[in-house]
């Protein structure tokens, strides 16, 4: 069975230090602790004294004073590893944690996750090739050398990389190496660590390289594991829940969130706050429950997105370099069918296009899979369909020869709508207005990720008025904007009455248009 070796990275809160300890050797797991040598040595002092009567847990040989982007954090991470490593020779498996992580699984599912796969749980993209790097420097953390804090000596940081870059003063990547990056929360096998601590001692240059990088914690080891395991026993992903907020910062939890971490595909979760008492004390009682059947539906990250996301809609003082492109021209008209069931409106689309023989396009800046014909590559992801929208439709109105295009939208493209609107084209709207239960709002909230089929009834009973507030708010939105050239049908509505909107929206005669109306199991789910 897995026995786990818990590498502790900590700085702060002894009393909860202590706690941590004795909860995950409760189990008959152990732990390595690293107390960062900037923290009070009265704090340290109390850890070794309470802990000192556990033979499961031992210290790090010396304490580094930790910086952020420092080498400092991998040497931290390798006494403590060595330390580990040494201590504990029955130890399978070695966990990297922080003192802000806390277990979101009992240790019987972690131990029964790790024997099921020989592999380590790390993640590790291509440094280069990857997206992993949202922002800011990339090949230049590699290519000089960084020898101060950016944080607390950032006129130094920067004097000394632009001083390099100015002399030409670039470096080599060791040769046989391919270097990688993501996060510094690993799970590595017993054989792992011990090649990665023995290709450390045999390989000084490779570790001289990677003490001036920049932010090495999430390349040192994330480099090494690739380099010295088959990628077939790599699982390129972490078994600790972690999020970021829209400013780079780490998410934390909070008591009311403790049904959303148990629910997600992992087994620690980290940042939770220091005052959310009852959700640490719930977490540290279940890790040593037995029998405990989880259901996995992962939708922590859409939630958190949609939740925070909302509430956000501001005014823009400048036009969007997209607005400054040429127009669709004044003679050209655009038809936007809208509707939140991207089914209804895709029927009713269907109908039209045979009736009037319109070319219609369905919801082509949503969905990834909409059909497209060839137009040199503008065509190919989202991204570039909204980026390029003018110039798309231009294209789109040329492959088909005509000067008339139906296109679907979903009710929250709100700016593609003001900005069709603001073009020199006739653009005419239909929105589609659906009634929605409660079964298909939840349908809705699992086809977008915010909830899945093990989300418990509880997250999704408040999840539900949120969601059906967010429906009506994007109608709402539409109507408050003012659109010229508006029209309405909707479900239950008489024919003759949808028939009238759908004349209006395409000026068509009556009759084509009751055709129209009457598109069989129309508003049906």
């Amino acid at each position: 069975m897995a026995r786990i070796a818990f590498i502790l990275l900590c700085h702060k809160d002894p009393e909860g230090i202590v706690r941590q300890a004795e909860r995950l050797t409760a189990t008959g797991d152990y732990m390595a602790i690293h107390f960062d040598g900037r923290a009070r040595a009265a704090d340290y002092a109390l850890i070794r004294d309470r802990l000192a009567g556990n033979p499961n847990v031992v210290f790090a040989r010396r304490r580094v004073k930790c910086g952020w982007g420092e080498w400092s954090l991998v040497e931290a991470s390798l006494l403590a590893t060595e330390a580990a490593e040494a201590a504990f020779p029955r130890a399978t498996h070695f966990y990297m944690l922080s003192g802000d992580c806390m277990p979101i699984k009992t240790a019987e599912f972690a131990h029964r996750i790790l024997d099921a796969e020989e592999v380590d749980y790390i993640e590790s993209f291509d440094f280069l090739s990857s997206d992993w790097i949202k922002t800011g420097m990339k090949e230049d953390r590699l290519i000089y050398r960084h020898w101060f804090n950016e944080r607390t000596q950032k006129r130094r940081f920067y004097w000394s990389y632009e001083f390099q870059r100015r002399w030409g003063l670039r470096r080599e990547v060791p040769s046989d190496i391919q270097v990688m990056i993501g996060s510094q929360w690993w799970c590595l096998r017993r054989r792992t660590v011990e090649w990665v601590l023995e290709f450390c001692r045999k390989r000084r240059d490779v570790v001289r390289f990677f003490r001036t990088t920049w932010i090495p914690d999430e390349t040192f080891f994330q480099t090494l594991v690739r380099h010295l395991v088959p990628d077939a026993e790599i699982r390129t992903r972490t078994q600790t829940f972690l999020m970021f907020s829209d400013y780079g910062m780490p998410v934390t939890f909070y008591n009311d969130q403790y049904d959303l971490l148990l629910s997600q595909d992992y087994l620690f979760a980290r940042k939770i706050s220091p005052d959310a008492l009852e959700l640490k004390r719930r977490l540290g009682d279940l890790w040593a429950s037995e029998g405990v059947a989880f259901r996995i539906s992962n939708e922590g990250r859409r939630l958190y997105g949609f939740l925070t996301g909302r509430g956000r809609i501001g005014r823009r003082f400048a036009p969007r370099f997209w607005e400054t492109e040429a127009s669709l021209g004044r003679e050209r008209e655009l038809l936007l069918v809208v509707c939140k069931k991207w089914h209804v409106a895709k029927r009713l689309v269907e109908r039209m296009r045979r009736v009037t023989g319109l070319p219609a396009i369905d919801y082509m800046f949503h969905e990834e899979s909409t059909p497209l014909p060839d137009l040199g590559g503008i065509q190919t992801t989202l991204e570039k369909r909204t980026r390029h929208r003018r110039a798309l439709l231009r294209m789109l109105y040329d492959w088909h020869g005509t000067n008339r295009l139906i296109v679907c939208l979903d009710p929250s493209g709100i700016d593609l709508m003001q900005d069709f609107y603001a073009d020199r084209c006739v653009t005419r709207m239909l929105e589609i207005d659906c009634t929605f239960d409660d079964d298909y709002l939840i349908g809705h909230a699992r086809r977008i990720g915010l909830a899945g089929e093990g989300t418990p009834q509880d997250v999704i009973d408040r999840l539900l008025p949120t969601i059906r507030y967010d429906v009506r708010f994007e109608s709402d939105r539409i109507r408050d904007a003012g659109f010229a050239n508006l029209s309405y049908i909707r479900q239950g509505r008489p024919v003759e009455e949808n028939a009238e909107a759908i004349a209006a929206f395409l000026t068509l005669p009556p009759d084509p248009a009751r055709e129209i109306a009457a598109t069989p199991y129309l508003f049906d789910d």
